[in-house]
């Protein structure tokens, strides 16, 4: 038995509280939040963000944050990527030499382009930090829905303990060496998958759908193996897995937020009836910005961004997109990758 200790208390930090829990481990769930914990210690479930999935009674609830990082085998860190920063600093102090934390969310920080992982070595050096990332739904998750998703680690061994501790008959889980693909696969995936809702919005069908998915992995692909990234990441879970299961599924924010600004909502009115923190609103200007630094073509992104921030039409965002420069569809990304690449372990 491990000690687990659950930094957030939404959908995903309680979805995975559990889903540790039921493979024998000791979990204990932080939320800065004090109704929130208030809630969970009564009712035993996340009511507004993952109504059904109901949590041990002898799971432990607590905004001491102290308490939840201070001698645990294992930290994930659970908060909506805007606050990763923030939470990261408050957890220095009461984090050990050699602390293995797996980062959860999904995200890359607007105003220094770096990603989640980045951010928490940044704020906490003396960390092993990992990640863990792929098509997962929180509400799937937490119901014991068969799933598969990726642990990505600098460290074979930190890779290979993860593995195991999440690893069971509903959660497989396979392990990366290259965090960098997964976590802008993660990141941009969620900006493409508000252009999908978006379509929806307008009334498009699985035409339009199925472009976005693809042309969208392309950009996705295009941009990572510039910044360093391995091309069968993005072919992979972490890449078209985590793309098509948010652009296709209700469960998914971005997709749900896509839709309403599809039919007329501004983004502010957008993320205020999803009721979650829509994460692709928050990466879109950071995905623009790197397109712009590693002068990649990246004309989904660039819409997204025209869309929710310049006040575009979704409709003239489309026609934009349709009646661009004729071009081949595929550039060969080898001649990028240059078999060069080196694999750590």
């Amino acid at each position: 038995m491990k000690k687990a200790g659950i930094i957030g208390a939404g959908s995903w930090g309680c979805a995975l509280a559990r889903h540790l829990y039921n493979n024998g481990n000791q979990v204990t769930v932080w939320s800065v939040l004090e109704d929130e914990i208030q809630m969970l210690k009564e009712c035993h479930e996340q009511k507004e963000k993952l109504p059904g999935v109901i949590l041990p009674e002898d799971m432990e609830f607590t905004t001491d944050l102290e308490a939840a990082v201070a001698d645990k085998d294992v930290l994930v860190l659970a908060v909506p990527s805007p606050f990763t920063r923030s939470t990261a600093a408050k957890m220095a102090p009461f984090v050990k030499d050699g602390q293995k934390i797996v980062n959860v969310a999904k995200g890359i920080e607007e105003a220094t382009l770096m990603t989640l992982s980045e951010i928490i070595e940044q704020e906490i050096p003396n960390a092993d930090v990992a990640v863990l990332s792929g098509p997962s739904h929180a509400e799937e998750v937490g119901k014991g829905i068969p799933t598969t998703i990726v642990v990505g680690s600098k460290n074979k061994e930190t890779a290979e303990f993860l593995q195991n501790l999440f690893m069971s008959k509903v959660f497989r889980v396979y392990i990366s060496s290259d965090i960098i693909g997964i976590e802008l696969g993660a990141a941009l995936k969620n900006v493409v998958a508000l252009a999908a809702g978006i379509a929806d919005g307008l009334g498009y069908g699985d035409n339009t759908k199925a472009a976005l998915i693809t042309r969208g992995i392309a950009e996705i692909a295009r941009l990572g193996i510039h910044m360093g990234g391995r091309i069968e990441t993005f072919y992979g879970l972490t890449g078209i897995g985590d793309l098509i299961v948010t652009c296709a599924s209700m469960h998914s924010r971005n997709r749900r937020a896509g839709i309403l600004i599809g039919k007329g909502a501004s983004m502010e009115e957008a993320m205020e009836q999803v009721k979650m923190v829509v994460e692709g609103v928050y990466s879109a200007k950071a995905g623009y910005a790197l397109s712009q630094k590693y002068q990649v073509s990246m004309p989904i992104i660039e819409q997204v961004n025209e869309i929710l921030f310049k006040g575009k039409s979704a409709s003239e965002a489309v026609s934009e997109l349709m009646l661009r420069d004729k071009k081949v569809e595929n550039i060969d990304l080898r001649q990028l990758y240059q078999n060069s690449v080196e694999i750590p372990w």
